[in-house]
């Protein structure tokens, strides 16, 4: 087998031939049943596409600065990934001013407040080694807050996770409150997880929680699979009454939310699981700032949004795809056959001078350059498609003990993505399904397609020898595995765990109390309150008496039916909603069409939701009596 190996002089991958010998039945590859077995030609394609990045960065005499991986020191690690999941105010100067954090520790499950106890102790540690002047916080009483606050949070003693709201429809102040829960306290026998089959996803249960279940219960098993691509499982997600929800779904304030508790999440089952998740910090170099090739993601949208505003994908990369489509999907060993590398170098060079003024003819652009030149875009980005910081992540999944948490973890990888990497990761997939899809013609199965990308995506060129000599390198058939999981299981992957949403409603919930507790003491205190809450009594008294019981309205402002009130019932849906709205024939609805107009949910215990067509909305208002129902068309 070949060895993956770092030229120090280059900084790029080079492969040593001198263990090239695989063994027949494919052991060698075998990876504590986190992949299938894979066949000597699929291994072959992968060592083929390295050979051809070395001849076509062998031909591109540019010298190239290594992209530095900064060594964190002891605690910096830690103290970094505080600040990513929101949490920097519990140390430090600010640490006197963590009304915003008490609310969302409010809301963690056991083993997110475990990981994120772990990094504070760390940090405090380091602190007091350092002997910093900051106020250094006993991490417990940062959680004691939250346990004695009205005895709504778990602690560390309970075997359950945190309740996220009471039974009753009724809150303290009055107004409508919300059936919801995390984890695991309001289960009844037999468990709740046990309902589900082991190849269903269970996006209800926190992911660490799952994994703490199983590691403690007897009947753990890995889900283990042969070499084919039909025996990868057949993963599904259950359906949610209350909708599922995909990456773009929610309002910017509420990602924002949803990467916190995915980077919490991914780190607590990383810490039950025993595997080491470190994030990658990359010390900032000098990149190009116009271009094709070689751009950051970011400057490439800056410069093709003001020729096409709104873009959210390179139009170089949009471009090259389409270029692959044209022509057939059917040809045989597309991706994995070459072009010709003087040729692409060639179309590289006059693609920079010519794309962006119109005058590039891609009639002379065959096929198999097309391809090598999307490869060739992704490699030579500054940073990789999957980030510094995360890429080793993804590369490690391959490590987790079964393959319902590799999914589970990529899952929560492609929710810390930047948007403009999610949303060209998420192009590209699309793409590879396209090309998997027309496989009995053109000879690339699963297994091929993520053997020729995998060195892609994952063999950067910009890491310097000092990261290797660090860190043991990931098997060639390792992240080949990877890059096949996130191909076959891609739409799984841009869901947004029904756990995390309900957490992002719990502190929205608490937010909202919080404030209004203080705005009603400010109020007091300046005898400033008996006007502005009449006021807002009055302005929300007659939309409560408009509507009867079990009604909800529904506003649609760009239709010619502005507003309508709708029953509810058990079987009422989302998509039942809008077409009563689009059969109006009057006005601006006969432009519209089905696809381009959605309901959203908004206000309450959430900012902004886009339902997707199978919600019931009976289950949904129960989640969110307070919320205002809107249907408008979704911004691409």
């Amino acid at each position: 087998m070949p060895l993956f190996l770092l030229s120090r002089r280059s900084g790029q991958y080079t492969m040593n031939h001198d263990h090239s010998k695989k063994t027949p039945d494919g052991a060698s590859f075998d990876r504590s049943g986190s992949q299938d077995s894979l066949d000597e030609l699929s291994m072959d394609d992968y060592w083929k596409e390295l050979e051809n990045i070395h001849e076509t960065r062998g031909n591109n005499h540019e010298e190239r600065v290594a992209l530095v991986v900064k060594e964190p020191d002891e605690g910096e690690l830690e103290e970094e990934w505080l600040k990513e999941a929101g949490l920097s105010n519990l140390f430090g100067e600010s640490s006197s001013d963590s009304l915003e954090s008490e609310v969302f520790l409010s809301t963690l499950t056991r083993t997110q407040k475990a990981a994120v106890e772990k990094r504070i102790e760390t940090v405090t540690q380091t602190m007091r080694k350092k002997n910093k002047q900051h106020q250094i916080p006993d991490v417990r009483d940062i959680f004691r807050v939250q346990n004695d606050s009205k005895g709504k949070v778990c602690d560390g003693s309970e075997p359950s996770t945190v309740r996220t709201g009471e039974n009753k429809n009724e809150t303290q102040d009055g107004t409508k409150g919300p059936k919801f829960s995390l984890g695991r306290d309001e289960q009844k026998s037999p468990p709740e997880d046990m309902l589900f089959s082991d190849t269903d996803i269970n996006l209800e249960i926190p992911f660490a929680e799952q994994a703490a279940n199983l590691k403690d219960s007897s009947v753990g098993k890995m889900c283990k699979g042969g070499g084919g691509d039909t025996l990868l499982p057949n993963f599904r997600l259950p359906k949610d009454k209350t909708g599922t929800t995909k990456i773009g779904d929610l309002a910017p304030q509420d990602m924002k939310k949803v990467y916190s508790l995915a980077l919490i999440e991914l780190t607590a089952l990383y810490d039950v699981l025993g595997t080491e998740f470190k994030q990658q910090k990359a010390v900032k170099i000098k990149t190009k700032d116009s271009g094709l090739f070689g751009v950051p993601l970011s400057v490439l949208l800056e410069q093709d949004q003001k020729k096409v505003p709104g873009t959210k994908i390179p139009l170089i990369f949009q471009k090259l795809i389409a270029q692959i489509e044209e022509a057939t999907l059917e040809t045989e060993g597309l991706l994995r056959i070459p072009g010709v590398a003087t040729r692409v170098k060639s179309l590289c060079q006059e693609l920079e001078a010519k794309f962006y003024e119109g005058t590039f003819n891609w009639e002379n652009v065959k096929q198999h350059d097309a391809a090598s030149l999307l490869k060739l875009f992704i490699r030579e980005l500054p940073q990789p498609l999957l980030t510094v910081e995360y890429l080793k992540a993804f590369q490690d999944v391959q490590n987790l003990p079964t393959k319902k948490q590799q999914l589970q973890a990529l899952n929560l990888l492609v929710l810390l993505l930047p948007e403009a990497n999610r949303d060209t990761l998420k192009v590209l997939l699309e793409f590879l399904q396209r090309v998997i899809d027309h496989r009995d013609k053109n000879k690339m199965t699963l297994k091929n397609v993520a053997m020729v990308m995998a060195p892609n995506l994952f063999t950067f060129h910009g890491f310097g020898s000092k990261t290797i000599e660090q860190n043991e390198f990931v098997m060639a058939a390792g992240t080949a595995n990877v890059m096949r999981f996130m191909i076959q299981y891609q739409k799984l992957l841009w869901t947004i765990p029904k756990f995390i949403v309900d957490q992002v409603r719990k502190q929205n919930t608490e937010s909202q109390k919080k404030e209004r507790k203080d705005k009603a003491m400010k109020k007091l205190l300046k005898k400033m309150a008996y006007d502005r809450e009449k006021h807002e009594k009055q302005e929300k008294t007659p939309n409560d008496a408009d509507v009867p019981q079990g009604v909800i309205r529904v506003h649609a402002p760009h239709l010619s039916k502005v507003s309508m009130a709708i029953q509810l019932t058990e079987d009422l849906k989302a998509s039942d909603i809008v077409a009563r709205f689009l059969s109006q024939k009057s006005g601006n609805v006969q432009t519209l069409k089905k696809e381009e107009v959605f309901l959203y949910e908004i206000g309450g215990n959430i900012g902004e939701r886009c339902l997707d067509d199978d919600t019931y909305m009976k289950d949904l208002y129960q989640l969110n009596p307070n919320a205002e129902w809107v249907i408008k068309s979704k911004q691409n």
